[in-house]
């Protein structure tokens, strides 16, 4: 087991509330505490990204694939 799947498979043991919180501190240790993009850049986004699933041109995949695809080195 690689260093990452066994900090990931620690890390699921965890609260729901621990895991948010340590999610939040790695993204913020990776993009900024604004994720590198302003609130109006994220508003844009969120709205482009809005958009595509209200005109059925989303592409989504199953959670176990996200996952697989993350936890690839």
């Amino acid at each position: 087991m690689s260093s990452k799947e066994h900090v990931v498979e620690a890390a699921l043991k965890l609260s729901e509330q621990k895991r948010l919180e340590i999610a939040e501190l790695l993204y913020e240790n990776v993009s900024g505490p604004d994720g590198g993009r302003t609130g109006e850049e994220w508003d844009k986004e969120i709205e482009r990204r809005l958009n595509l699933i209200d005109e059925g041109k989303a592409k989504f995949i199953r959670w176990e694939e996200a996952r697989r695809q993350m936890l690839e080195d």
